[in-house]
C-alpha cells in the first residue's frame, strides 16, 4: 500500500518591487527618521530648557562679576595714583638727599680748610 504524498504548498514567487513600490517604502522610512529626529530633538530640548531660577542665579553671578570688575578696575586706578605719588616723593627724597651730602661735603671741605688754617697759625705764631 502506498501513501499519498504529502501535499506541500509552495508560497509564491513574489517578483521583486516595482520603483513605485520602492519609492513609497522609501517615503515611508524617511518619515519615520524625520519623526525620530524630532521626538529626540524635543526631548533633549525639554531636558536642558533652561528654568527662571536659572536666569535670576545667572542674572545675580552676571552682576557680581560686574561688580567684582569695577572694584578692581578702581584698584588698579587707586595703586596706579598711589605708585605715581611714592616714585614722585621718592625723587623728592633723593634730591634732598643729594642736596644734603653735597652741604655735608662742603662742610667737610670748609672744616678741613679752617683746621690746616688754625694749625699753620698755631705753628707760625
Amino acid at each position: 500500500m502506498r501513501l499519498p504524498k504529502p501535499l506541500t504548498r509552495r508560497p509564491p514567487k513574489r517578483s521583486p518591487m516595482n520603483r513605485t513600490e520602492f519609492v513609497i517604502a522609501i517615503a515611508i522610512i524617511l518619515f519615520v527618521a524625520f519623526v525620530l529626529g524630532w521626538f529626540a530633538n524635543w526631548l533633549v530640548h525639554r531636558f536642558t530648557r533652561v528654568t527662571g531660577a536659572d536666569l535670576s542665579e545667572m542674572d545675580a553671578m552676571a552682576k557680581a562679576l560686574h561688580d567684582a570688575e569695577e572694584t578692581r578696575d578702581q584698584a588698579i586706578t587707586y595703586l596706579q595714583q598711589r605708585e605715581a605719588e611714592l616714585t614722585n616723593q621718592l625723587s623728592q627724597t633723593e634730591a634732598e638727599l643729594r642736596a644734603a651730602m653735597d652741604g655735608l661735603r662742603e662742610a667737610r671741605r670748609e672744616a678741613e680748610e679752617l683746621r690746616a688754617y688754625v694749625e699753620s697759625q698755631n705753628q707760625a705764631g
